[in-house]
Order: C-alpha cells, then sequence, then structure tokens
C-alpha cells in the first residue's frame, strides 16, 4: 500500500511528519510525496493562526476533489487543525476519512489501517500533554541541513496565542535523547542543526528546574561531524548572559539567534501577557550586539494588537529602525477563538494590515543596508544546488525557508559543501559571492 504524507505548517509539525513516515514505513507501507496513484494521503495540518487555517481547510478541500476524481481512495488529516476542531472536523468537512490529533501521531499506522479496512472513520485524539514521543524520523529536509526539536508545547500563554491549547504544556526532551538522536542525524552526513521548540530558552525547566539550553548546546558542540548549529525561537525575557557566553565562545554556534519579540511597547506587551519590558528587549539587544560581534537577528512582529494605538505603533517603528534587526517576519494581528486577546478592543484589520505593511517597509530598507555592509567581506557558504547560472546556498545569516540566498559565481563547487566566499556584489536583493583563492 502507498500513503502519499503532506506537511503543512512549521519546523516542529514537520518533525511530526517525519516521525509519521518512519512508523508508516516500518510497518510496511510504500512512503512518498506524491498525492496522486496512492491509496491514502495523510495530509499533516497547522491551525494555530488564521492564515494557517485558511490554508489547511483550502488543502483538504483540493485533495478532497482530487479523491472525488479517484487520484487516490482515502485522506487521514492530522496535526494542529484536526486538534483544535475535532469535534466539528467530520462534519464541516466530510472529505475526511480520519482524524489523528497532535497526542496521537504515533497510531497513524493504526489510523491508516481503519480507514482502509474498515467501515467507521477513525478518530484518534492522545494525551496532548503525555512526554514526547521519542520515535524515529525519515530526514526530508535537506542531505546536510535539518531541524532538531528539543521540547513540545509551551506554557507561556501568551494572550493572542492557541499553542498551549493546540499543543500542550510545555515538555522538554530528556539532554541524552536529543543527544543520541542529533549524533544519529550527524552519521547520516548533516552538517547543520537547527534546534527549535515553541520556546527554547526554557529547555529543561520542567525536566531538571532549570533552563539547560547551555548545558545542551555545549554537548552538542562535541559531535565532531557537526558544523553549523543554528538557533530559533529564543523567548527574549529568558536569555542570560549564561547562554549569551556559550553562544560566543562556540564556534559551531552560529552567530544567528531567532527571537520572536511581537512588540516594544510595555503596555502592548502587557496586555499580551509577555513577561519583561520594552527596555529589557532594548538592553538585550545592545547586550547581544556587544558581546557577540557579527549576530544577526531574526525577530517576528505582530501590529494591530490590541492595546495598540497609534502611538504604540510609533515606538514599534521607532525601535526597529534603531536596532536594526536584520531579519523579520511581520504579521497583522488576527483574533484567535479561545485566546485571551480574542475578546480585547483592538484596532480593525484593514489597519492591522496597512501597518504590517509600513512595518515591511522599514525592515526592507534595514536589510538592504545590512547587505550593501557585507560588500566586500568574507563567509562560508553551504552550498545547496545550482540554478543552471550560478551556485546558491546560505551563510550563517540565512536560515532555510525564511532568510534567501547567498549566489556563488565559480566553477568545480561540491553542491552540500562548504566554501569560503567574498561577498562581492547585491542582485536582486541577494548577495553575490565568489570563490576565496
Amino acid at each position: 500500500m502507498r500513503v502519499g504524507i503532506v506537511s503543512l505548517g512549521c519546523a516542529k509539525n514537520l518533525i511530526n511528519s517525519e516521525q509519521m513516515m518512519h512508523l508508516l514505513k516500518d510497518a510496511g507501507f510504500e512512503v512518498t510525496g506524491e498525492t496522486e496513484g496512492v491509496d491514502v494521503v495523510v495530509l499533516n495540518t497547522c491551525g494555530f493562526i488564521e492564515s494557517a487555517k485558511i490554508e489547511a481547510i483550502e488543502t483538504i478541500l483540493e485533495l478532497g476533489e482530487a479523491k472525488r476524481q479517484s487520484l487516490f481512495d482515502k485522506l487521514i488529516v492530522t496535526g494542529c487543525l484536526v486538534q483544535r476542531y475535532k469535534n466539528e472536523i467530520f462534519t464541516e468537512l466530510p472529505e475526511i476519512d480520519g482524524a489523528v490529533g497532535v497526542g496521537s501521531f504515533t497510531d497513524i499506522v493504526s489510523a491508516v489501517k481503519s480507514a482502509t479496512e474498515g467501515e467507521e472513520k477513525p478518530a484518534l485524539f492522545g494525551d496532548i500533554n503525555a512526554p514526547v514521543d521519542e520515535t524515529p524520523r525519515m530526514i526530508t529536509t535537506s542531505p546536510v541541513s535539518t531541524y532538531l526539536k528539543i521540547a513540545e508545547g509551551c506554557d507561556n500563554r501568551c494572550a493572542f496565542c492557541a499553542i498551549p491549547d493546540i499543543r500542550g504544556k510545555f515538555r522538554s526532551r530528556a539532554m541524552e535523547n536529543i543527544v543520541q538522536e542529533a549524533r544519529d542525524i550527524a552519521a547520516q552526513g548533516i552538517k547543520e542543526l537547527i534546534v527549535v521548540a515553541q520556546d527554547s530558552t526554557r529547555y529543561g525547566v520542567d525536566l531538571y528546574g532549570e533552563r539547560r539550553l547551555s548545558e545542551l548546546l555545549e554537548a552538542l558542540c562535541k559531535i565532531d561531524e557537526l558544523q553549523w548549529i543554528r538557533l530559533h525561537y529564543l523567548y527574549p525575557s529568558e536569555i542570560d548572559d549564561k547562554l549569551i557566553d556559550t553562544i560566543a565562545k562556540n564556534g559551531k554556534i552560529l552567530k544567528y539567534m531567532d527571537i520572536p519579540i511581537q512588540h516594544i511597547s510595555d503596555g502592548v506587551l502587557k496586555k499580551m501577557h509577555r513577561r519583561g519590558s520594552g527596555d529589557q528587549t532594548r538592553a538585550l539587544i545592545k547586550r547581544l550586539r556587544t558581546k557577540i560581534p557579527g549576530v544577526v537577528i531574526r525577530t517576528s512582529v505582530i501590529t494591530g494588537l490590541p492595546g495598540e494605538g497609534e502611538a504604540e505603533f510609533e515606538e514599534l517603528c521607532e525601535f526597529l529602525v534603531e536596532a536594526k534587526i536584520e531579519r523579520a517576519g511581520v504579521f497583522p494581528y488576527s483574533p484567535e477563538e479561545g485566546t485571551a486577546a480574542e475578546c480585547m478592543e483592538r484596532t480593525d484589520a484593514d489597519t492591522a494590515a496597512h501597518r504590517a505593511e509600513l512595518v515591511v517597509g522599514i525592515q526592507s530598507r534595514i536589510m538592504d543596508d545590512f547587505n550593501q555592509s557585507r560588500i566586500d567581506s568574507a563567509t562560508s557558504v553551504l552550498i545547496e544546488g545550482h540554478n543552471g547560472t550560478n551556485y546558491y546556498g546560505r551563510s550563517y545569516a540565512e536560515s532555510p525557508e525564511v532568510d534567501g540566498l547567498i549566489f556563488v559565481r565559480g566553477e568545480g563547487i561540491e553542491i552540500n559543501d562548504f566554501v569560503d566566499v567574498r561577498i562581492i556584489d547585491i542582485e536582486n536583493g541577494d548577495p553575490v559571492g565568489e570563490l576565496l583563492k
């Protein structure tokens, strides 16, 4: 039996998809990324914000139409969307032949068998607060770069976010299990690990009674085959000097930090139940620039949050101009049902979207200035492919999927290898380099 896997959403969700692929293959199924000519399609969904829900629903409807055309037989939907709407999923989307929540992805083999052999639609929804299951995975990202999930769930309870209700409480994986997985991954030729969790800085608090991200990173740095370790989703108020020093002194840990701040106004932060203040975030950025020379910071910003008036928005814009954060994802606020912010007074959707456009303009200029500042500098680039004209890849300053590429001129370059490059130009917003002799 052939099973096609489609994965939507974040890297953390992708890891669950890869684990389901391993379980299916281990059970004797043929696993593919195709959705035509298969027996079953498994769609792993995101569903924590409106745009993600729309994408998931549209994909379900498209696959439902493909099923009606007999391109495959059964559709099983897993992940955040079905977890969030488990009571309505079958009535609202009758195209679905089975549903598997985020607490039951390890039951995917049972779900596929039930959907294909039984008369009733399987609906599997296990404990979303159970310890993280240590299931192996089939890596699908790249021969040299992949994600390493160190924890599941979230305890932050930000007023705008539904993740704790979908993914459960924060649960760290045991350090020895993470390090062993990293060793296994490195043995497959992976050179870059991207450390992810909903709040990576909280790692270890639930298991060890204290933050242990620094210790985990030290252990990962001892794996000889690994060359790059990249950090995502660091909660700003939890970044302490110990972590900063660990990043600064270890050459394998890239000087790149994804720190979602969401806003800078104290009033907005308080309404959103975010720990820390705007001044603490400003001080953190200055400390990082001082202690980690050349650090590239990525963040996420939400415009139109409850409590954001013109003055608060202006404060956000002034902060971004002053801090010169190199990378930013910008999102207009949309209220999510079941969250504390849903009932709060807020700006209208058009205003939130317009403010997001203004912030994107600010960030575009900051990114252009950053790229210009890199001309004539040297950097190591992990080559990922060739587009017919140039090779392309990423340096420490570019995370996969979100930060663009560096194009490299030259001949005889090996794909999936590191090369030293001098940045010589910017074309269409992307740095262009040549091999250092």
